[in-house]
């Protein structure tokens, strides 16, 4: 059996802890591993951290989508915003020997999405522009 959740919140730093508890009750409600749990919350967070910072940059911040679509083994991800659109290739893996003399403290978000999710996908239309990532059960 499918079940999904909905959340909708305004583009803000202050949404990311309500998108982690949102997950948090859901995951647990479908009984998912904490393992899981936490990638998902890890790709959210980073991807939600990507719209606000960039997506929304030079315009009036709107709203972010989350929808969490469960079946038996695979949970769905969407992430919809309004802003502006990306392309979300997959990054290369850091140079951790550049990281150890120059410490970034940004850049891996897409990064981590790619690394704990199984599929990555992103649309864009008229309707706004969605982020979709899966993680098998």
């Amino acid at each position: 059996m499918t079940h999904q959740y909905k959340l909708t919140r305004a583009a803000a730093l202050t949404a990311l802890s309500v998108f982690r508890d949102f997950i948090d009750a859901a995951c647990r409600q479908e009984n998912v591993p904490e393992d899981i749990a936490f990638k998902l919350k890890l790709a959210v967070d980073e991807a939600s951290t990507n719209v606000i910072e960039h997506g929304y940059a030079g315009m009036d911040p709107g709203s972010i989508l989350l929808m969490l679509k469960f079946d038996p083994k695979q949970i769905v991800v969407n992430l919809t915003d309004f802003g502006h659109p990306f392309e979300p290739s997959e990054p290369p893996a850091p140079d951790i020997e550049a990281m150890l003399d120059d410490r970034p403290t940004a850049g891996f978000g897409l990064y981590f999405i790619y690394q704990t999710m199984d599929h990555v996908d992103y649309r864009t239309s008229a309707l706004g522009n969605t982020l979709i990532f899966v993680k098998k059960l």
